[in-house]
């Protein structure tokens, strides 16, 4: 067990926000499970287990609770239960080594907030930074808030206090305001005044300004666009490097050209399901059965049956081809 967890430390080792150090324990617990377990118990774990070295980025939710969860129940004697199950066939495969690394680095900078990686004009937001830090009103209204608030008891081990998130679509899961709380009323005047000076929080008693960033999600790319930042599309940002970042997930090509044809493809696949069954009925082998597919798909008799082959094999659970009848 000692030498597994070693090698799986030795993987997180060199990731952002610490990764080795707050997996370390799980992963801990789950060598040790596992060597209580049958094969087909440590096969639904397996797909968990994975996913811990995936950078954290493309988490569809926090996978390590889940794994955390797995185990308990198990460590009880008892087996996983029917939510435990449903989430782990749910989750895809993880992405391949190749988009981990690229993910991977990319979280470094995000650790350290520095995206000059990908952007072109970093005076305008030193600009902006220099017009903040020095104005006085900030820090009058800075003070006020330490009044009203005991602001440390908001912020992180490194005393950082981050305004509340933006999510896609603008759907933000917590929304409303109880002022009868004292933490929703100090949430909603540290997001006002984030908001006044384009903040993305505060560390300590230093300003934060926004930055333009690009982030990975579990999902898609997002570009963050400051609303201060005087945006220009061909010197400010380099696209070169987001799009090779967006493209490691990328599964292959796309175009209208490429759709066209794999509409084209499935509509195929699905007449050849079709003629495959017929020819059955037929009793048709070989050449004989090879001409018949030809004739029901319009192609000359000399296509290569590797031809169907391929159809079969990219349509081979029958169901895009289905819709395509």
């Amino acid at each position: 067990m000692t030498k597994a967890l070693d090698l799986d430390l030795k993987r997180l080792k060199a990731r952002a926000f610490d990764r080795a150090d707050w997996a370390e324990e799980a992963l801990r617990r789950y060598h040790s499970v596992v060597q209580k377990l049958d094969d087909g118990v440590v096969r639904q774990l397996r797909g968990l287990y994975d996913w811990m070295f995936v950078p954290t980025t493309l988490w569809p939710f926090n996978i390590q609770d889940v794994l955390e969860d797995c185990l308990a129940t198990l460590e009880k004697g008892k087996h996983l239960n029917s939510r435990h199950r449903l989430i782990i066939e749910m989750l895809p495969e993880p992405p391949d080594e190749t988009v981990c690394a690229a993910v991977a680095n990319h979280e470094l900078h995000v650790q350290t907030g520095t995206y000059e990686n990908l952007v072109k004009t970093p005076a305008k937001y030193s600009q902006n930074e220099l017009a903040i830090r020095t104005d006085p009103e900030l820090q009058r209204q800075w003070a006020r808030l330490k009044v009203a608030f005991k602001v440390q008891e908001y912020g992180d081990h490194k005393g950082v206090i981050r305004r509340t998130m933006g999510a896609e679509r603008n759907l933000r899961p917590a929304f409303k305001v109880n002022l009868r709380r004292r933490g929703d009323a100090f949430r909603a005047a540290f997001d006002a005044f984030c908001l006044r000076w384009n903040l993305y929080g505060m560390l300590n008693d230093e300003p934060l300004p926004l930055k333009l960033a690009v982030n990975l999600t579990p999902y898609g790319t997002m570009i963050h666009i400051p609303a201060y930042w005087s945006f220009d599309p061909k010197r400010d940002i380099r696209w070169d490097a987001i799009a090779s970042l967006h493209r490691a997930r990328v599964p292959g090509r796309q175009g209208s050209a490429l759709a066209e044809g794999l509409a084209g493809r499935m509509k195929d696949a699905g007449k050849l399901r079709l003629l495959d069954k017929e020819a059955v009925n037929l009793g048709l082998k070989g050449e004989r059965k090879h001409a018949f597919l030809c004739a029901g798909l319009g192609l000359d008799p000399r296509t290569s049956p590797k031809r169907f082959s391929r159809l079969r094999a990219e349509f081979k659970n029958g169901r895009e081809a289905e819709k395509a009848k």
